[in-house]
């Protein structure tokens, strides 16, 4: 028991490492988290690569019978657009900002799948990932309030229904993008924390790949939508109410 114990002390010791690169400029150091930007970069050259392919499969006359792949993108399209759209409270507003919204779907899930092939991380187990797909999510907001509303009627919206709840509207604002991205990175993390608990304390051959698999897949499929739908509501809150 001893044994495992520490074996479990030693892989969590070193758990949160990463390959950092320094760069020295003006006396100064800007530390570089290069894997991070890497497994982002492959998250999305995949995303562009699969779209690309699937987009040469769309090349028919529109009078034609639609091929599996069309019927495959068209259920999958609608699929998005019901879970998604309908929690806008406009037409209008769902109309433009799906395209946002399944686009930050697709990146997040891929981004959780990486996770599952061997020597790949998911780049969503960085904070840095995930707050700053946050604060997108609040810049945008906040600039369709601002076009929507009318600068006026949007500042007054920070002291409503009383002035002296400007404070605490405030800290509401700021308080999004911190639990929009730690929620995400928080269950992320947790399966890789899991995963390395398990391959100590149980078979290290079977158990552990299958539930990384459940983590990779299952949870980080739901955590994706969960990510969607929290900047959809942020969205709708901030240009409509």
């Amino acid at each position: 028991m001893h044994e495992i114990f520490s074996q479990l002390a030693g892989l969590l010791a070193h758990l949160g490492e990463k390959p950092i690169l320094v760069i020295p400029v003006l006396g100064a150091e800007i530390r570089v988290d290069w894997m991070t930007i890497l497994m982002s970069w492959i998250v999305m050259a995949l995303i562009v690569v699969v779209a690309v392919l699937l987009r040469r499969g769309l090349r028919q006359p529109v009078e034609e019978k639609p091929n599996r792949v069309q019927a495959t993108l068209d259920a999958l399209i609608d699929l998005l657009h019901s879970q998604l759209s309908a929690n806008f409270s406009s037409e209008d507003l769902a109309r433009k900002m799906f395209p946002f919204v399944s686009t930050l779907f697709l990146y997040v899930l891929v981004s959780n799948w990486l996770g599952v092939v061997p020597y790949l991380d998911s780049p969503t187990r960085d904070l840095n990932v995930t707050l700053g797909l946050a604060l997108l999510v609040l810049f945008l907001s906040h600039t369709l309030a601002v076009r929507r509303k009318g600068i006026k009627r949007y500042l007054r919206g920070f002291i409503e229904p009383y002035p002296f709840m400007l404070p605490m509207n405030l800290v509401g604002e700021v308080a999004k993008p911190l639990s929009h991205s730690f929620r995400l990175f928080g269950n992320i993390s947790a399966g890789g924390i899991l995963v390395t608990v398990v391959f100590v304390k149980f078979a290290p051959i079977i158990v552990p790949p299958i539930l990384n698999l459940v983590f990779g897949l299952f949870f980080g499929a739901i955590q994706a939508f969960v990510f969607a739908i929290l900047a959809v509501a942020y969205i709708n809150v901030a240009v409509e109410s």
